[in-house]
């Protein structure tokens, strides 16, 4: 069996010129990274502003387990399958981290006969925006601590420091650091620490904003510590605002690839769902959705995580509402949640189906109380029954949900049509009514406590002394009409991963909480979620590599 990677390797790819004259995009419209990857540029895009919108689909899934339930590969081959069935269709995704994809996940552009390529370059530098983001996020580290060492005008509390470094590596020991060791003229000592790029409030700024002048209006919101008397000090205080903005300036701009059937894909940022808000720029969506009949995007990791900050933050900040949601699950997913060890998935397991389908009932019914149709999809294995997949296909339409299976890994667009057309037959025969799950107007406890029993059916939630103070101090500085962000483990409903299925009887804990005024919500850090992931006993690195001919292998 061929590997993703070789899969990708073999396909013929057409010029991104060629791809972008199927949505009636000149090539001077382009801003060319060689003959495969290009940006949209501002003149282009504010030139379809006007533009009629399509219809948005969102492809969500389950709670992510070991056995693997491909939601990306199942948004690439469903929009390989409208293309197919003739529909003018654009794909909006999140670009991958280097982290997980030298740590213990992998890449993140689809598989088997639905991928987004050129594979290597999008899993890897792509066009450089990660890297514009992460310079951005230490810039402005760089002259906070400058401002302290030159005379501190600001009278900005050492102790009070909130901003963070970042790098896009899954980094351990850089969590909690000590900077400024030496003599006088290395700066004030004092404990640091890093997140991940993909949690920097950076790359959440630059996914929310509708352009330059949002942007920098964004960033000059950034609460980056506060002075001795208790109040807040932000990036626009500190003078670096239009120097962020130049390194954002490209980065600002979506990008367009392509899928192996050369389906158009507007890939652009990438904040992960577990710590930050889990989706594409608005800016691609946009842009997606007026270039097409159909816009194919998704949310990271689980409908309680990328779903809900889908509809709660990214569609009530940008005027956005799914028409459908596609929620992808698999067989041998479903009996993980059932309890059935690894090893053991590839039997037919009835008894464990049953107890493990209460995870996709859950995210059936969160759906739905968001007002959006729901199509499940089973993401189709050699391994799966027949009584297993009737089971599931019964199971969601006797909770008005339509069902589809989707063998798009094996079969590229085609074996996505039987979805594309379950879809049609949703947008054709149910209205989306969306609303947000929550109210501005409530306090972000109550927001919080929301979503900790709507979505994740806690009993309640427990917050630690210092979440309360910080949430006291959040409302006092004016942002407690904001959307609230939940950093959450993505292995379960819960906030501990060990819980599968549908858990019962528990509490959320939320331990801290914090303003990310530039993006526009509040983050609440639950359980032990953390902003800088570490690497495994094995990381995927060992295995990857590059060749005398710059052929990369062992990305997957």
């Amino acid at each position: 069996m061929k590997t993703d990677i070789e899969i990708a390797q073999e396909a013929v790819m057409l010029p991104i010129k060629d791809v972008a004259a199927k949505l009636d995009i000149q090539e001077d419209d382009l801003e060319l990274y060689g003959k495969y990857k290009a940006k949209l540029s501002e003149e282009y895009l504010s030139k379809i502003q006007n533009n009629k919108k399509g219809k948005l689909i969102l492809v969500t899934a389950i709670n992510p387990t070991p056995a693997g339930e491909g939601k990306t590969t199942t948004s690439v081959g469903l929009g390989d399958a409208f293309s197919r069935l003739g529909y003018k269709t654009v794909i909006a995704l999140r670009e991958p981290s280097l982290g997980p994809c030298f740590g213990i996940k992998g890449g993140a552009a689809g598989g088997g006969y639905a991928q987004v390529v050129p594979m290597e370059d999008l899993n890897l530098h792509f066009t450089g925006d990660f890297h514009a983001i992460t310079s951005a996020n230490n810039l402005l580290a760089a002259i906070l601590d400058n401002h302290i060492q030159q005379g501190n005008e600001l009278g900005i509390d050492s102790r009070q420091i909130v901003w963070k470094r970042c790098e896009d590596m899954n980094d351990r020991v850089l969590r909690n650091i000590v900077v400024g060791l030496g003599n006088k003229m290395d700066g004030f000592v004092r404990e640091d620490h890093f997140v991940i790029t993909v949690a920097s409030e950076i790359m959440a700024i630059l996914c929310l904003s509708r352009n330059m002048k949002d942007l920098k209006e964004r960033l000059s919101r950034i609460v980056v510590a506060y002075n001795y008397e208790g109040n807040p000090v932000t990036a626009g205080d500190l003078g670096c605002v239009g120097a962020m903005a130049a390194l954002l300036k490209d980065a600002l701009k979506p990008n367009l690839v392509q899928t192996i059937e050369h389906t158009p894909v507007i890939v652009h940022g990438g904040p992960f769902a577990n710590i930050a808000h889990g989706c594409n720029s608005v800016r691609a969506t946009e842009a997606a959705l007026r270039l097409s009949d159909i816009t194919i995007t998704e949310a990271g990791f689980g409908a309680d995580l990328g779903a809900e900050k889908f509809l709660d933050i990214k569609c009530t900040s940008a005027g956005l509402a799914p028409d459908a949601c596609v929620l992808v699950a698999t067989i041998r997913a479903l009996k993980y949640n059932g309890l059935v060890p690894k090893a053991e998935l590839n039997k037919e397991n009835l008894d464990a189906l049953k107890k493990g389908i209460v995870n996709l009932e859950k995210h059936i019914e969160n759906i739905q109380k968001y007002g959006v149709p729901v199509i499940v999809t089973l993401n189709s294995f050699v391994t799966d029954t027949e009584a297993e997949i009737e089971f599931v296909k019964k199971f969601c339409e006797e909770r008005n949900c339509d069902f589809a299976l989707s063998e798009v890994w094996a079969k590229g667009g085609e074996g996505g049509e039987a979805l594309a057309k379950m879809v049609i037959n949703t947008l054709e025969n149910k209205k989306s009514e969306f609303k947000p799950i929550y109210e501005m107007e409530m306090s972000l406890q109550d927001k919080i406590n929301k979503i900790a029993t709507e979505i994740y059916g806690a009993d309640g939630v427990t917050f630690a002394p210092a979440a309360k103070k910080q949430l006291d101090k959040i409302t006092e500085m004016g942002y407690g009409n904001l959307p609230v962000c939940m950093a959450k483990t993505q292995y379960s409903l819960s906030d501990d991963q060990t819980k599968l299925g549908r858990p019962q009887n528990f509490e959320i804990n939320v331990r801290e909480a914090y303003v990310s005024a530039g993006a526009g919500f509040v983050v609440a850090l639950t359980g032990n979620i953390m902003t800088m992931p570490g690497l495994p006993k094995k990381p995927a690195a060992y295995g990857i590599d590059v060749d005398e001919n710059g052929t990369i292998t062992g990305l997957f």
